[in-house]
């Protein structure tokens, strides 16, 4: 224990004395990881139901894609957009495969909020207007424009001074976006479900009724799936979806699991938003890259090919059978494996216990929910791991 003590302490003075201070970390020097389970430097095992902030959708180190990103780096690092690449033209194909068929072109960048800023950035050019509507509780990045889009707490704050040109309205308030979608609106911009206001979701006729109202009044509907996308509700994305009416809006954001650990966002565009796009109207140095490309085509063959979608969809309302077994848990929010776990007393406290048993969880922005984004290979004796656990956490915090 002295040992592990040492080499903390050691590893938590280096960063903290060269880096910038970032988020409160947990104690763990994270080593090496398989599936979903993370290894420390000195050999502790931790189950891993947060993903990196969602990231590892294909599990920790997955083989197939650690295999692709190998043989890519063997043959070409990086070279820009301005020449043709075959990985690329891979990517970008099986990526518009497997999304629903009105989106028919693909923009690769490096993240969330940059895959945020460009569709933004369409959605004005594609309308001539300027002003973007976004809702209460959403979160769609920290750069400048995608802060000044987020309207959750201190999140706001820091971002300021804003990005002119940003309304909020109230998330599942169809006469709320009434009121502020006039003709100087661009875009309307949501999470489907917003993760880290609590794993919030509307009803499904909402969806419905913002793609009625956004061909009316001719907005572009995007729908940040930085965090639904990729697998993680158990379809390909949320979009299309009948949690969503089927709607399917004219943008799709993504990243996080896109590239299983890889920095790589990217843009699901249609032909009406595609058509006012022109060359030199946008533009990434790295976005496209190689070593990121490789990781796009891998993840979505792993997620494909070992039956993840349907392995989400099991081990889902298996989860919500066994969490029926523990009386703290008031509600299950969600879908998939983006779920939030709302307990009757404050979340933090058992997030803290759950860390020391090993197991790893994210918090909110709601102090009752605790969040769950497991890599999609997540196994039911896995959540039988989990619950018993939890079950022993609960019953000591609560006494």
């Amino acid at each position: 224990m002295e040992a592990q003590a040492a080499q903390l302490e050691a590893v938590r003075d280096s960063e903290e004395r060269y880096q910038l201070a970032t988020y409160k970390k947990m104690p763990i020097v994270a080593e090496r990881g398989e599936g979903v389970w993370i290894y420390s430097s000195v050999g502790e095992k931790y189950l891993d139901l947060y993903g990196g902030h969602a990231v590892a959708g294909t599990g920790h180190s997955h083989p197939h894609v650690v295999a692709a990103i190998r043989e890519q780096a063997g043959r070409l690092l990086f070279y820009s957009n301005l020449v043709y690449s075959q990985a690329r033209a891979r990517a970008a194909e099986k990526l518009v495969s497997i999304a629903p068929p009105e989106l028919t072109k693909a923009f690769f960048c490096n993240s969330g909020t940059e895959a945020n800023e460009n569709a933004m950035r369409m959605a004005r050019m594609a309308t001539g207007r300027e002003n973007i509507v976004s809702f209460s509780g959403g979160f769609h990045g920290r750069t400048a424009d995608s802060i000044s889009a987020t309207f959750l707490g201190k999140y706001r704050e820091i971002g300021k001074p804003h990005v002119p040109g940003h309304r909020e309205a109230e998330w599942g308030d169809i006469d709320s976006v009434r009121g502020l979608a006039d003709e100087s609106v661009a875009g309307i911009m949501l999470e489907p479900i917003q993760s880290m206001a609590g794993v919030r979701m509307a009803e499904p006729e909402f969806y419905g009724e913002l793609r009625t109202l956004c061909d009316e009044r001719g907005i572009v509907l995007i729908y940040d799936e930085v965090q639904t996308g990729v697998g993680r509700t158990g379809e390909w994305f949320f979009a299309g979806s009948e949690a969503g009416a089927g709607v399917v809006p004219d943008i799709i954001t993504l990243a996080k699991a896109l590239g299983s650990g890889i920095p790589v966002g990217a843009c699901l565009v249609n032909e009406r938003v595609a058509s006012h796009i022109k060359e030199n109207d946008l533009g990434t140095t790295f976005g496209g890259g190689m070593i990121a490309m490789a990781a796009v085509t891998a993840t979505l063959e792993a997620i494909e090919n070992e039956g993840m979608l349907a392995n989400v969809q099991t081990v889902e309302a298996y989860l919500s059978e066994r969490l029926a077994e523990v009386p703290s848990v008031v509600r299950v929010r969600g879908r998939g494996f983006l779920l939030g776990l709302e307990f009757s007393e404050p979340a933090a406290p058992i997030h803290q216990a759950l860390l020391e048993q090993k197991i790893i969880t994210g918090t909110s922005s709601d102090p009752h929910v605790l969040r769950l984004l497991p890599p999609l290979c997540l196994k039911t004796a896995e959540i039988d791991f989990f619950i018993a656990r939890l079950k022993e956490v609960v019953s000591r915090t609560a006494s």
